[in-house]
């Protein structure tokens, strides 16, 4: 059961990294130079690609948080 476990924390974890490195980067030069307050304070939810990434992502690290606590459990007892 622990190599299962294991495995698929490796599996989930590669993908989670993936996942991060698909998503778009939200700063550009300009914001960079005025501080980027016009981005904080904006309004813009995700739409589309974006916003599957981020459910992806969630839903991702959720799992990678499960299946290290059931891997410490399991390896304490």
């Amino acid at each position: 059961m622990y190599e299962i476990l294991l495995t698929s924390l490796i599996i989930v974890s590669f993908l989670l990294i993936a996942v991060v490195l698909m998503q778009p980067s939200k700063t550009n030069a300009a914001s960079a130079l005025s501080g980027g307050a016009e981005q904080l304070f904006g309004k813009q939810k995700a739409r589309g690609f974006e916003a599957g990434l981020r459910r992806v992502t969630g839903v991702l690290g959720f799992v990678f948080m499960a299946l290290a606590v059931a891997l410490t459990y399991l390896s304490s007892h």
